[in-house]
């Protein structure tokens, strides 16, 4: 399944900035049981944002007006806790296309890779001045270069690289998943195959 290309980002986000959220807070277990990947974004964050009567919890961020955007602030070891995928395909559900904090669980941050979430690891410091701006001035804009691998606070300039593999990089910004690459090389794999003696 194809995904949006990702080149470069530029929007306003959104901040969380709690360490160690886990993938049972993103994606609750009560709600793995659907197997498409649509409709997990109405559940991200379910217990931190609704009450038991379904009404809204007025104090989190997800349901505070202010605040908007394709990207999610996290804070550290975001994305921990159990391998279910569900986490990642919730993120982008919701609308988000991509997370930044300044650690990823390696499983989460596989799984967001492979469905088209970029997940930008960035140092404490510059973490810390980016929630500082959005506390300030929740329109903060923040600008994701794929192409380049870096992330650019725009109200002060400040900007860092962040590290991905290249076999990931070149799938998010063509829109393709594992099955994409495969389905875009076919013609070669045929010709390569066509060329092996039995």
């Amino acid at each position: 399944m194809a995904y949006d290309k990702f080149n470069i980002l530029t929007s306003s986000a959104v901040p969380l900035p709690i360490e160690n959220v886990d993938t049972d807070q993103i994606i609750p277990a009560r709600f793995l049981k659907a197997t498409k990947r649509e409709g997990f974004g109405d559940n991200l964050f379910r217990d931190w944002r609704y009450n038991g009567d379904d009404t809204p919890k007025a104090d989190f961020v997800l349901n505070n007006p202010t605040y908007s955007g394709k990207i999610l602030v996290g804070g550290k070891n975001f994305g921990s806790g159990s391998s279910r995928e569900h986490a990642a395909w919730a993120v982008y559900d919701y609308g988000f296309r991509a997370v930044v904090s300044s650690f990823f669980a390696d499983i989460f941050k596989g799984n967001c890779l492979n469905i088209g979430v970029l997940p930008v690891q960035i140092s404490p410091e510059f973490l810390e001045n980016i929630f500082k701006a959005i506390e300030t001035d929740p329109k903060t804009e923040l600008e994701i270069n794929l192409p380049e691998q870096t992330l650019t606070l725009l109200s002060t300039g400040e900007k860092e690289s962040f590290d991905i593999n290249g076999y990931k990089k070149n799938n998010m910004i063509n829109g393709f998943d594992d099955i994409d690459y495969l389905q875009n090389m076919k013609s070669e794999i045929v010709d390569f195959a066509g060329k092996q003696i039995i």
